[in-house]
């Protein structure tokens, strides 16, 4: 049955001006029936009507007359003023949850164009979704972190700091579009230890060529073989374009990289050969495509399902990630033959160089002709100061 609602009625215009009070016949309230307070108050010469709250929720005159007298300073001074209702639906629009930010995330421009969108995506649906889509950020609390974690057991600890990332970035995103308030703690990011470095010993490399000289679909063989011969990453050779490529000065222009910023590589006769026979392969089968490298239709690949066959007839470890890892044989064979680690950081297009760090260990050679270079020096100083000790005392 519908509350009766009686006449509006004002309290007492001249203790509380522009209070008004209602009388709800059926809610009752220390035996009588129950009020509710109105205020009422004018924004650009229209009155305007704001509900403030029943007497058995303990609002009384004094109350809404305070509230309305909020209101009119705020308009005198220039403010905004706004009814608890529209301040409601600010906070609510100021406040939303999890699932709503990551949904405006991964919709902005920028989250259109992440390199890992859909890695992203299947990481948040993974590990994130069922346990935090319909918080809010104000009732998140580090317990909610280690419950993530907890959750993820099994996982390798780049996972668990690659799942914790996502959902500061998202946070961070909501929080900056002022779809959420700031997040009151520190997520904590588990350390990880993923630089590993895979290379192939000569045996293995020697069986990978014998394979990709006689694979079938020899356009993926020459993407592999510009992985091994160039450093270039599997996104890249994916992306490569006809104008990437200058013959005339020998360089290949890596667009939009994983570092940031585009870069050009050195082009070597082996790579030059491969990838003008990958162009004149490339004009018999998909003549209208700019891409070097084409999948169906010739259209962009995202990947390929062919070189897990060619790592298998090779007998490559299971753990070699192809792509990737004929990528560090590139800069391992350069870093054990002396090649500088800012020399093959240009070539790997790293922005930052302590990842190239990571291939010091591979200079032994190098270092054992620095070490011995530093004992020769040392030497003939300490024979260049004998000598002018027998000076000195021949003069003597």
């Amino acid at each position: 049955m519908a509350k009766k609602k009686s006449v509006m009625r004002r309290v007492d215009k001249n203790r509380w001006p522009g209070v008004y009070c209602r009388e709800y016949e059926n809610r009752k309230h220390e035996g009588k029936p129950d009020l509710c307070y109105y205020i009422t108050f004018k924004v650009d010469g229209k009155k305007v009507w704001e509900k403030v709250g029943l007497k058995s929720e303990q609002y009384s005159p004094e109350i809404a007359a305070d509230i309305r007298a909020q209101r009119v300073r705020s308009k005198r001074h220039g403010g905004d003023v706004k009814t608890n209702k529209e301040l409601r639906k600010d906070r609510k629009i100021r406040n939303r949850t999890i699932d709503e930010i990551k949904t405006m995330y991964f919709e902005s421009d920028h989250g259109k164009k992440l390199k890992g969108r859909v890695t992203d995506l299947n990481r948040y649906d993974k590990h994130l979704k069922s346990l935090l889509a319909r918080k809010r950020i104000p009732d998140l609390s580090r317990l909610d972190t280690e419950r993530i974690k907890k959750a993820m057991v099994g996982s390798s600890t780049a996972t668990k700091s690659n799942a914790l990332e996502l959902l500061r970035r998202i946070i961070n995103y909501g929080a900056k579009h002022d779809y959420c308030p700031s997040l009151s703690f520190t997520i904590e990011l588990p350390r990880k230890d993923n630089l590993v470095t895979e290379y192939l010993t000569p045996t293995e490399i020697a069986k990978l060529n014998d394979v990709l000289d006689t694979w079938p679909s020899q356009d993926v063989a020459r993407m592999l073989r510009l992985a091994m011969f160039a450093g270039l990453r599997r996104g890249e050779i994916f992306k490569l374009e006809d104008y990437d490529i200058d013959y005339r000065q020998n360089l290949i222009e890596i667009r939009d990289p994983k570092g940031g910023r585009s870069a050009t590589v050195p082009m070597s006769g082996p790579v030059k050969k491969l990838l003008k026979d990958q162009q004149e392969w490339r004009d018999k089968k998909f003549p209208d495509s700019v891409l070097l490298f084409p999948g169906k239709k010739g259209k962009q690949r995202t990947d390929s399902s062919a070189v897990k066959r060619i790592k298998e007839k090779a007998g490559l470890p299971d753990k070699f990630r192809i792509f990737h890892g004929l990528r560090h044989h590139f800069a391992v064979s350069l870093a054990n033959n002396g090649v500088s680690l800012d020399m093959i950081g240009e070539l790997l297009t790293h922005k930052n160089p302590q990842i190239t760090r990571r291939y010091a260990k591979f200079l032994p050679d190098t270092k054992r002709q620095a070490a011995s270079k530093a004992a020769k020096l040392i030497n003939a100083q300490v024979a260049s100061g004998k000598a002018e000790n027998k000076k000195r005392m021949a003069a003597k």
